[in-house]
């Protein structure tokens, strides 16, 4: 009788076991890919204007599990140097009533393009990148499916010491995260920017310069949240 007693107790918490590891959830891996160019550096007294380039690929997951991906953080190396405050700008109110066309030429800084699930269908969001400032960056974005949706998503920059020079915060606004009541999940992110002196190099430490990025996941069928993060490096050159 104890046998048996003990059996299914084991057989109970076998099972408790098995329905926790099930309602666990998989976040998917982020691989990203920085690109500078030129990748000689310049110096302190002689910064160089550089386009960068960053490429997101996040592991797909199909569109009934990929969460959505609600914050980006990237951190920018030492040797880097972000002159938002001393070229042109474009507020974030003529942004938001006007759109990009409505800023001055000079402070658009770029542009991209993605690919993400909405329901069973794909959508490609296009992004224009656009100066905001000494601490802001904004990433306009325009959706055509499931519904037209455009709005700035603002990046947040901010000063660091030793390995790292500048983190980019990002947070995407919910009216983007989800479209008419469909949940947008990216898979895949291509944005590049810079013109003129909005960013420079002033020096390559070890030959590379380092990239490090998390994205942050919103499960929108469960409610659960997570993260993936992924470190990177550009060669360089004095």
């Amino acid at each position: 009788m104890n046998k048996l007693r003990f059996a299914a107790i084991g057989l109970i918490a076998a099972l408790g076991t098995a329905g926790v590891a099930a309602a666990q959830t998989t976040w998917p891996a982020v691989r990203v890919t920085p690109t500078v160019s030129p990748s000689r550096a310049g110096t302190r007294g002689r910064p160089q204007s550089v386009k960068l380039k960053v490429v997101f690929h996040w592991q797909s997951l199909g569109y009934a599990d990929q969460p959505i991906v609600t914050n980006f953080r990237i951190l920018f190396p030492k040797g880097s140097l972000y002159n938002g405050g001393h070229v042109t700008v474009c507020s974030l109110s003529k942004l938001s009533h006007r759109g990009p066309e409505g800023c001055p030429k000079a402070s658009i800084e770029g542009s991209g393009t993605g690919t993400a699930y909405a329901n069973t269908t794909q959508t490609r969001p296009r992004i224009t990148v656009v100066n905001g400032g000494a601490s802001k960056v904004y990433f306009y974005t325009v959706l055509n499916n499931p519904a037209r949706v455009q709005d700035p998503v603002i990046g947040r920059i901010s000063r660091m010491h030793g390995k790292w020079a500048y983190s980019l915060s990002i947070t995407v606004p919910q009216n983007l995260q989800i479209v008419a009541g469909v949940p947008i999940e990216l898979t895949y992110l291509n944005v590049a920017a810079g013109k003129g002196r909005w960013l420079e190099t002033t020096g390559c430490d070890h030959g590379s310069w380092p990239f490090s990025a998390t994205t942050k996941y919103l499960n929108y069928n469960t409610g659960a949240t997570g993260e993936s993060s992924f470190a990177a490096s550009v060669k360089c050159h004095s």
